[in-house]
């Protein structure tokens, strides 16, 4: 018999396989393609304070292993999350991880205080989004800012938090620092890089936006990377994600440190993918004697 079940700050998740924010909806738009009861998590889309409209279209656009998005955090506002998305997702045997975003701390925090009402498991927040205090610079470019928003988040928060990561930043270690330094119970990393297509025929730029945030299968090899140095550098959990589709892929993040992971892109072209992995993860243990997950979290050093 093998053992995948994983604590995050104190919360146990049955395997260590959960959805990656902005790919899976709130759940319930995948219910009918996976058993959300076999997941060790389910990561809702972000929510702010209030409704954000998004940016205009086109905001997707399909790249060469991967995909642009310049969605721009779409999503219904706190209230409507709650009284519908919240309710739904309590029905499975899955723990809820709700993603928070914000353009300034009060936002932020506004979320949180709400969320605090909620039984919800635990809180990712995503600072990636851009700080209207800051002329515009994500929230996590800045470790000053990351340890200054997470302080005041832990302040008043009552679920463990998982500051959410951006990779576009000269050195991802100073900024996982400062989120410990500031009380985060968990990172995730990384969220996606920014990048640019150019529609040579029309000659004009794919997405409104002009640029878009890069997932799939072509940014795993920054991921890993990443998530190595990050577990070199703190001591709180890692749950690593960056174009995960396959058990490999997953097994290449938790042997680099991270003690979960996140399938994302890969469930809008194989909403099958989260389970494959689930299954994948307890095949390899069982073939390699491997008894508890925790062995192959941080193995290659």
């Amino acid at each position: 018999m093998t053992d995948t079940r994983i604590r995050i700050a104190g919360v146990e998740l049955k395997n260590p396989v959960m959805t990656a924010s902005g790919t899976f909806g709130s759940g319930e738009e995948y219910s009918e393609f996976v058993d959300l009861n076999q997941l060790g998590a389910v990561v809702t889309k972000g929510v702010a304070d209030v409704p954000w409209p998004g940016n205009p279209t086109p905001r997707i656009v399909e790249v060469y292993g991967g995909m642009l998005n310049a969605i721009g955090l779409q999503n219904p506002g706190i209230e409507v999350f709650c009284e519908r998305d919240i309710p739904f997702l309590r029905k499975y045997d899955t723990k809820i991880v709700v993603n928070v975003c914000g353009h300034a701390p009060e936002e932020y925090l506004r979320v949180v205080e709400r969320l605090a009402e909620e039984k919800i498991d635990l809180m990712e927040i995503n600072i990636s989004c851009p700080n209207v205090n800051a002329n515009f610079l994500a929230f996590g470019q800045e470790p000053a800012c990351v340890e200054q928003l997470t302080a005041q988040i832990k302040k008043i928060a009552r679920q463990p938090i998982i500051m959410k990561l951006t990779p576009n930043v000269t050195d991802i270690t100073e900024v996982a620092r400062a989120a410990e330094a500031g009380g985060a119970d968990a990172v995730s990393l990384i969220n996606t890089l920014t990048g640019m297509k150019i529609d040579v025929q029309r000659r004009t730029f794919a997405l409104a936006n002009k640029t878009g945030g890069m997932s799939g299968p072509a940014v795993k090899p920054v991921a890993v990377r990443m998530v190595y140095q990050v577990a070199q550098a703190v001591k709180i959990p890692i749950i690593g994600m960056g174009g995960i589709v396959t058990a490999e892929d997953a097994l290449e993040f938790i042997l680099a440190g991270a003690s979960a992971v996140s399938v994302g892109t890969a469930n809008f072209f194989r909403p099958e993918a989260t389970l494959e992995v689930v299954r994948g993860i307890e095949e390899y243990m069982e073939k390699n004697g491997v008894k508890h997950i925790q062995e192959l979290i941080g193995a290659v050093r």
